[in-house]
């Protein structure tokens, strides 16, 4: 009897560990809003990309309204808005933020990188300057969500 309780146990939290997995999975994509114009969105695409992100990229010539739609301040404007589950990424968001963030689940609407940042993801041509990432509240009130050194 306690061999089969075992197993059960054994195969039940198997199953648990694979439907986390495939949530993680779902987890990894995202949309990307960004102008036709910008080559260093681009870039952050391909940041994501290389960490494991699927990013659908959607080009918009106006990026205010999808910033209103998410509740990102326009004093915290990147180039870029992505979207991933209930979050929005404002600009040059590293990787490593955006799935401590999902990892997290913070109150908030956002993760931001006002600006365009010289040696953040897509930026690294522009040089190389520390940075912070802002975790964005309900109220559009902002704290430090991470620093960075850039490139």
């Amino acid at each position: 009897m306690t061999a089969r309780l075992t197993r059960r146990l054994l195969l039940g939290g198997a199953v648990a560990l694979a439907s986390a997995g495939a949530a993680m999975a779902q987890d990894r994509r995202m949309t990307a809003y960004k102008t036709p114009w910008c080559g260093c969105c681009d870039g952050w695409v391909a940041h994501m990309r290389a960490a494991g992100w699927t990013v659908e990229v959607v080009e918009r010539e106006d990026l205010s309204p999808i910033r209103a739609r998410y509740g990102v301040p326009d004093r915290y404007a990147g180039c870029h808005t992505a979207v991933v589950g209930a979050y929005a990424i404002e600009g040059h968001v590293p990787a490593a933020d955006v799935e401590r963030l999902l990892r997290d689940r913070p109150a908030a609407v956002a993760l931001a990188a006002p600006g365009m940042p010289a040696g953040s993801p897509g930026m690294e041509a522009a040089g190389r300057q520390p940075y912070v990432t802002l975790l964005v509240n309900r109220a559009g009130e902002a704290t430090v969500f991470g620093r960075h050194n850039g490139a």
